[in-house]
């Protein structure tokens, strides 16, 4: 991969880092059903919507899928493969990335769970429909991606001298 990619998917990271610093706010606020930044904002009165478990799950999908595209970053090294290869991990690494953490935050701000096509057990509404069909990118890539990652692995691996205790 290279140094120009692996940047790319650091910044990324830090990008979904961020996107889940945001959520938290949100759930924050949204707990507290005001904004109440002592001593600097005090008391505002604001309802932001969704749930409590929604708002977590979109907070934890930001830190998730940002420390792992840092990871990947971080472990390209580490791995045999193509140039070919290398790009379809870093694109399929950036599409995961993102298009598991939005549609969490958006779940969350909709208040729906984008789980299945018209709603399933938790109600049908355009929101819910889009955040599904969002959802396929990512689930076909994140598979693209992990594999990548443990045949580069592999292919690192078989390439390395044993260890030989002295």
């Amino acid at each position: 991969m290279t140094e120009r990619q692996r940047t790319l998917l650091v910044l990324n990271g830090a990008g979904l880092l961020v996107s889940a610093a945001l959520s938290g706010w949100l759930h924050f606020f949204q707990l507290l059903g005001e904004i109440d930044l002592w001593p600097l904002v005090n008391h505002v009165d604001v309802q932001v919507p969704g749930e409590s478990r929604a708002w977590i799950m979109a907070h934890l999908e930001g830190i998730t899928n940002g420390l792992l595209l840092i990871a990947i970053a971080v472990a390209t090294p580490f791995l045999n493969l193509g140039a070919r290869q290398f790009k379809t991990l870093f694109y399929s690494s950036l599409i995961f990335g993102w298009l598991f953490t939005l549609p969490a935050i958006a779940n969350a701000w909709f208040g729906t769970r984008g789980l299945a096509f018209g709603g399933g057990p938790f109600g049908d509404s355009l929101a819910n429909n889009i955040i599904y069909l969002s959802g396929w990118p990512p689930i076909i890539a994140v598979h693209i991606a992990f594999g990548l990652l443990c045949w580069g692995a592999w292919r690192h691996l078989r390439q390395l001298e044993p260890d030989h205790e002295t």
